[in-house]
């Protein structure tokens, strides 16, 4: 069984991201609600974000609260961000002590005013955090981070702030929500799906996708380190022929 310790610590991703996916179908295996396996899932992303940290991983970004969740039921969503407010509570001594800095991302102004209060105020007291930093998309959307990219240019363009010859890759990074974070090296997704989901669809790019049969609550520092072995053994070629890197 492979340890942190059988990581190559030069050869590890720069951005992780994680789509923290089976917490309602661990509960019901066990015969318990789903918001059993929320409350646990928190307990994982604890470790994980942790785990993180000691190997000096410099950027996380965790799947936490999609566009569609909101169509989930009203219990289940209130129960949710019930969670978020007591979660970032309990964790702000620990993102300190970890040097961790807390950044989100998706369209965080129609979360509840207290969870909204409580993630902005966290964020605030990590801001001068200088180690890794830990992206929640909360209220996230590809498709909507997209199209409001292309508003926001369409906008600029229509008042001569921007040119049309001028839009590259670069502007529309620019108006993405992670436009201060590093596109995705590694993808994540646990409980055995193998899709995407309206997740960061601009930035895992060429990002190597790792997908493993666990439910979020029952992924463990092993599978991380598994997870990080398996890319550390893929070549990336972004493009080029095996000749060309050699």
């Amino acid at each position: 069984m492979d340890t942190i310790g059988d990581i190559d610590k030069g050869k590890l991703p720069k951005h992780i991201a994680i789509i923290m996916d089976g917490n309602g179908r661990w509960a019901k295996q066990k015969g318990k609600l789903r918001v059993f396996g929320h409350e646990h899932g928190v307990k994982t992303v604890r470790e994980t974000v942790e785990n993180c940290a000691n190997l000096k991983l410099q950027y996380l970004t965790l799947y936490t609260f999609s566009t569609e969740n909101w169509n989930r039921p009203k219990f289940e969503v209130e129960t949710l961000m019930k969670l978020l407010v007591s979660s970032l509570r309990k964790e702000l001594k620990t993102l300190n002590k970890n040097n961790i800095r807390l950044n989100a991302i998706g369209n965080i102004t129609s979360l509840p005013s207290k969870a909204y209060k409580e993630l902005l105020e966290v964020m605030e007291k990590t801001a001068g955090n200088s180690g890794m930093t830990l992206t929640l998309a909360l209220s996230y959307g590809a498709r909507e981070e997209l199209t409001s990219a292309v508003k926001q240019i369409s906008t600029k363009v229509k008042n001569n702030i921007i040119s049309v010859e001028n839009i590259d890759e670069t502007i529309i990074n620019n108006h993405l929500y992670t436009h201060d974070l590093p596109d995705v090296d590694l993808l994540i997704r646990t409980s055995g799906e193998r899709r995407i989901s309206n997740f960061l669809l601009w930035q895992i790019a060429y990002a190597e996708l790792y997908f493993i049969d666990v439910f979020w609550p029952d992924f463990s520092e092993h599978h991380l380190v598994e997870a990080i072995i398996n890319y550390q053994n893929r070549e990336r070629r972004f493009g080029k022929t095996s000749e060309q890197l050699n």
